[in-house]
């Protein structure tokens, strides 16, 4: 059975800081939800690749997700043109046949995160094809998210998050190997002001539609409206 959104993540905590919400609540309403993060983070300043399996596995409890797997590609090595990782994702992409895909966004400071939007907007594209070799059968994904983080790029939508947002915050809590000072070289992510942080983005975000937290998102191609009623506020009547 196919699955209804998959997430990608270049490192195993990436979902949880970008789009973790979406994936909640996605999960919450039945839906397949599975996340694959592309490389398993040994590149990253502290934690061990056990252990940040581990705590991608207990966030992905958090958030209610069905499955989630790593496809092992290189840290800080991601490459939106090499051949080898195309394949793996478009490999990846067709096993799950997922409607929905979200990734990270090209605008951010880290390498990793702007190659990722590479390669799975191209694998994207690429897994519909009925001549490239990887195994599976052809599929192209309906709609492609880019989430948004740290980059200043204009939202195309936001979603609110807000009936998810404390179990946002726990799947992202259990990457303590990344979060927690003193257990490693301090990051950013060690800055007691961090988390703060995440949720001033997240308030802001949601301040911009009326809600108390959102997640901010820019498509890939034009939004669909196949019924004009969708354009409307909730709870709008009929005209008199």
């Amino acid at each position: 059975m196919a699955f209804d959104a998959l997430f990608f993540g270049a490192h195993p905590d990436d979902v949880e800081l970008t789009s973790g919400g979406l994936a909640a609540l996605l999960a919450g309403h039945g839906h397949r939800v599975a996340i694959v993060d592309l490389t398993r983070g040994e590149a990253a300043s502290r934690g061990s690749v056990e252990q940040r399996a581990a705590e991608a596995q207990a966030a992905a409890g958090e958030l209610g997700v069905e499955t989630r797997e790593s496809l092992g590609l290189p840290d800080l090595g991601l490459d939106g043109s090499d051949r080898d990782q195309l394949r793996a994702v478009v490999a990846t992409l067709r096993r799950y046949a997922p409607a929905l895909v979200v990734a990270p966004h090209r605008d951010d400071p880290h390498p990793d995160h702007g190659e990722a939007a590479h390669l799975v907007g191209r694998a994207c594209y690429v897994a519909g094809l009925a001549r490239f070799d990887p195994p599976g059968r052809r599929h192209r994904p309906e709609r492609l998210l880019f989430a948004l983080f740290r980059g200043l790029g204009r939202p195309h939508l936001v979603v609110d998050v807000s009936e998810v947002w404390e179990r946002r915050m726990r799947a992202l809590a259990a990457h303590q190997s990344q979060l927690e000072s003193g257990r490693g070289p301090e990051t950013y992510l060690t800055h007691p002001d961090f988390l703060a942080q995440v949720e001033s983005r997240a308030r802001a975000w949601g301040a911009a539609i009326g809600a108390r937290f959102g997640e901010a998102y820019r498509l890939e191609g034009p939004l669909a409206v196949t019924d004009a009623r969708a354009l409307l506020p909730a709870g709008a009547g009929r005209g008199a």
